[in-house]
């Protein structure tokens, strides 16, 4: 049963709208990374990380749990999607 029913965004859109109009650069500064490392999460070509959750959350005042859940509901999606192959079922324990 897909208990996921719907595209959720690449946390780089969301992280888009909490930059705002501040050129990238200048943000990437802020966040002392390399503006092509920004510019990747930003187009959703790269993946968040612990330690990227912990610079935005001391940017922005957010849990360093938002960005990294926002990052996992999006790859389950995605890989719930993709074809896998039949796994065999555990037996249960008493």
């Amino acid at each position: 049963m897909d208990r996921m029913m719907y595209n959720p965004a690449h946390p780089g859109e969301i992280l888009r709208e909490y930059i705002g109009s501040m050129p990238v650069g200048e943000a990437a500064k802020r966040l002392r990374i390399a503006r092509s490392t920004l510019s990747r999460l930003l187009n959703g070509r790269a993946s968040f990380t612990a330690t990227m959750a912990l610079r935005l959350s001391d940017a922005f005042g957010t849990e360093p749990r938002l960005w990294l859940d926002l990052q996992q509901q999006y790859d389950l999606w995605h890989a719930s999607r993709r074809r896998r192959p039949k796994i065999a079922a555990f037996p249960r324990t008493a």
